[in-house]
């Protein structure tokens, strides 16, 4: 399906971007960023440490789903991964090396709250703790994730994020964890991605918990929504003064065609994609236009009061960015009540890059139109890059180096158009780049590698920095692209 980047959609409340032109175009001669940008990799705790079932750590979703057959490719799980819950000495001093000042990391619910209520397992807590004074040790800032996708099996058992109690064990693991780690431990993200997590595991059915339900995904937004007001607002009251963020992944939203059905979904789209997920938290209230406002309430099982447990005032923005999206009207409907949009990744005529190996559209523009398009929702607030970075399964030559050219070229191209976001004002302080380690890829396995340092999965897990660790270490030293 083409695109049309004319028909990047705007919405209502974005005007001052508007004026923001293309005239600011990517100007190699100027590629350095602020002082005190912070560079840094990102990973997550099931997709690295392994040790799935050691030392107290509960049943979650994620280990549930993959110990069915037929659900992951190769019949992969994360029973290992990295071994990171053994080897994170080593990945530090590899993130040291490759001079990262941040780590984005997430927490295991289940190590630490085995039943996702309840009795704490002291013995993951204090895992995390070493692995935060070992970051602190190296100069390398902890940048923790509350939750990152691997639920306990236990409260899946009892709905999962369907079920809107799940705001409240949230805001009770956030206190558990706050209490026990934000002495050393400023900043803090509460969900990865809570459209993905919701629209793969509770609508498509590809991610754990493996379900098809469209209504029980649109009350899985909701309760992820309320959750962030309620962590948010027991993070403020256990420690006043820890920063707290959401990441979110978005994209930017082309029409398929100029016909006015298809502009009008690309819309609905784009506050569905990219709005549902933050703008109730600032304000307390959903898009409009996106549900039949008739059915939004009973679909969502909102009840009286949300308007204001949903409110966070977030302190900082994480954005995950890969592609962008390209929408056609779906008269037929898309099994979302009223939503009748039909919404792909695909290639921008004229403006695309190929694809990653799994098949991912590249298109570094995108990344400025979205930026400059969120900051119109966000406003002073401070960004960091939470996600950003492509698939290239690249193993070692004959000499043991992975030659790794087109994850370099990503990157290049997708920095210059972050630089050219910020220098039209939108205020990104930090990057993280998507992998930091070839990890576990959810529903792909291993088949994908996103990482700068190679991890034999086959064998003993050994680490091998690619080319693209080495450049991206050039890039953070000299703190301009080159």
């Amino acid at each position: 399906m083409s695109l049309d980047r004319r028909r990047f959609v705007q919405t209502a409340g974005l005007a001052g971007l508007a004026a923001l032109t293309p005239g600011l175009a990517s100007a190699e001669t100027d590629t350095a960023f602020p002082a005190g940008f912070i560079w840094g990799a990102a990973t997550a705790a099931y997709q690295v440490e392994g040790a799935w079932n050691l030392d107290g750590k509960g049943e979650s979703i994620w280990d549930r789903f993959t110990h069915k057959p037929g659900h992951i490719k190769n019949g992969d799980t994360g029973d290992v991964a990295c071994d990171s819950y053994h080897r994170y000495p080593e990945d530090i001093a590899l993130a040291r090396r490759m001079n990262m000042k941040s780590y984005r990391l997430s927490l295991s619910w289940p190590r630490i709250q085995p039943d996702g209520q309840g009795a704490v397992n002291q013995k993951g807590l204090d895992f995390y703790s070493r692995l935060i004074d070992a970051l602190l040790e190296a100069g390398i800032r902890p940048f923790p994730t509350l939750y990152h996708w691997d639920l306990p099996q236990a409260l899946q058992d009892k709905g999962g994020w369907p079920n809107r109690d799940m705001a409240d064990r949230l805001a009770d693991y956030a206190t558990i964890v706050v209490r026990a780690l934000g002495d050393r431990v400023q900043e803090w993200t509460v969900l990865n991605e809570p459209k993905t997590f919701t629209q793969c595991g509770y609508w498509y059915g590809i991610h754990a918990p493996g379900l098809r339900d469209p209504k029980a995904f649109l009350r899985a937004t909701h309760t992820a929504n309320l959750a962030v007001g309620q962590a948010y607002r027991a993070i403020k009251a256990a420690r006043p003064n820890l920063l707290v963020g959401n990441a979110i992944d978005v994209g930017p939203v082309y029409a398929a065609s100029q016909a006015q059905a298809d502009i009008a979904a690309a819309e609905r789209w784009h506050k569905f994609a990219n709005l549902w997920f933050i703008l109730p938290a600032l304000t307390g209230h959903y898009p409009a236009g996106v549900l039949p406002e008739a059915e939004q309430l009973a679909l969502l099982n909102w009840q009286n009061g949300d308007e204001t447990r949903l409110l966070a005032d977030l302190d900082v923005i994480g954005l995950n960015y890969y592609s962008p999206w390209t929408v056609a009207d779906a008269p037929g409907g898309n099994g979302i009540p009223g939503l009748n949009t039909n919404a792909e990744w695909a290639t921008v005529r004229g403006g695309g890059d190929g694809k990653t190996a799994n098949g991912w559209d590249i298109y570094p523009p995108g990344f400025y139109d979205i930026l400059t398009q969120m900051a119109g929702v966000t406003g002073q607030r401070p960004i960091e890059i939470t996600e950003n970075g492509a698939a290239y399964n690249m193993a070692p030559d004959a000499q043991g180096e992975v030659k790794d050219a087109p994850r370099i070229a990503y990157i290049r191209a997708h920095l210059l158009e972050l630089r050219r976001a910020m220098q039209a004002g939108v205020p990104v302080r930090g990057y993280h780049c998507w992998s930091l380690l070839d990890n576990f890829e959810w529903a792909e396995g291993y088949s994908q590698r996103f990482g700068l340092i190679y991890v034999d999965f086959a064998g003993d897990r050994r680490r091998t920095l690619k080319d693209s660790g080495a450049w991206y270490a050039k890039v953070a030293a000299q703190n301009r692209v080159i």
